[in-house]
């Protein structure tokens, strides 16, 4: 069954058609913008402008989070430590 269109039916579905296209461009190169603005990186600071008793605490809390990073169950109590010590036999 074929069904004959007027042509300015056909023109204004090809307008509708091409104005979505064109907003879907545009939306995604919106997207696309404030995507990659997020996605760039501060400058790094100077080693002249920090504070020395902040580069120290970072210092201590690094050291402290990778002791016992290793063994997330036995943290939660569920296993036995591998750092524990070997029952007497």
């Amino acid at each position: 069954m074929k069904v004959s269109h007027e042509p300015s039916q056909t023109m204004q579905r090809i307008k509708v058609g091409m104005i979505g296209l064109a907003a879907v461009v545009l939306l995604i190169g919106l997207a696309s913008a404030i995507i990659g603005s997020t996605n760039r990186e501060r400058p790094v600071a100077t080693a002249g402008t920090a504070k020395a008793d902040v580069v120290a605490n970072m210092a201590v809390s690094n050291s402290t989070a990778v002791a016992g990073a290793g063994e997330p169950l036995a943290e939660l109590g569920v296993a036995p430590s591998a750092n524990a010590q070997a029952p007497a036999q």
